[in-house]
């Protein structure tokens, strides 16, 4: 007998002012009162030049067969001030944190890019990001790093679902309305390092870094 996800959440919040409910989602990993629906987002005029849309990105990336393709993303701190990088291996679920000093394109490409360069190039074919202008200088990060971007279509969020998923995980140890600037580099390895030698489910028990290092060969 099994029972979706979908389903416990729906029980928990079918009454979520009972004792036992609340109780209940005091468990949960937000802990929110109650479930909202997502607001529409008014779309806003601006686009990356140049960008390469996600739908033609080889399909076999689909699959996660292949070693070296990533997703990125940025988690914005409190009051829209502070930010960290995050990037993540769509195969081995391998995390990067990156501490940002603001959140203009020269920062995020270059921090993003002295990441990235400390793997081979066979570890670094492709990522997948969202529509950030902070993206912008795609470019440069390809320019000297080799990886390909790609974009995610606007508002398509399960595009990139191992990096939302991920940043769900993060957010469990650096919760909402933190500012990035009070939090150091070691702090934010110590978090990364928990993600990658945490044995995974969806990897056989396996962590992160174990099916890195065996696809690095």
């Amino acid at each position: 007998m099994t029972i979706s996800h979908e389903a416990i959440y729906m029980h928990i919040y079918s009454h979520p002012q009972a004792s036992l409910n609340r109780k209940l989602i005091k468990l949960l990993p937000y802990q929110k009162s109650r479930r909202r629906k997502p607001k529409p987002r008014r779309k806003k005029g601006f686009k990356i030049r140049d960008q390469v849309n996600i739908s033609k990105r080889p399909k076999h990336i689909e699959n996660r067969q292949e070693i070296g393709h990533w997703e990125g993303d940025l988690i914005i701190g409190k009051a829209q001030k502070s930010a960290i990088g995050t990037i993540v291996e769509r195969k081995s679920r391998y995390t990067l944190i990156i501490g940002l000093k603001d959140k203009t394109t020269k920062s995020v490409t270059r921090a993003f890019a002295k990441e990235l360069n400390r793997f081979d190039n066979h570890l670094t074919k492709t990522m997948t990001y969202d529509n950030g202008m902070e993206m912008a200088d795609h470019k440069w990060l390809t320019n000297n790093t080799g990886i390909k971007v790609y974009f995610a279509n606007p508002y398509a969020s399960w595009e990139r679902g191992t990096n939302e998923n991920t940043n769900g995980l993060i957010r469990r140890f650096l919760p909402k309305k933190i500012d990035f600037k009070n939090v150091d580099m070691t702090q934010l390895k110590m978090i990364q390092y928990k993600l990658n030698n945490r044995p995974r489910k969806v990897l056989g028990y396996k962590t992160t870094l174990e099916v890195l290092e065996l696809n690095s060969t």
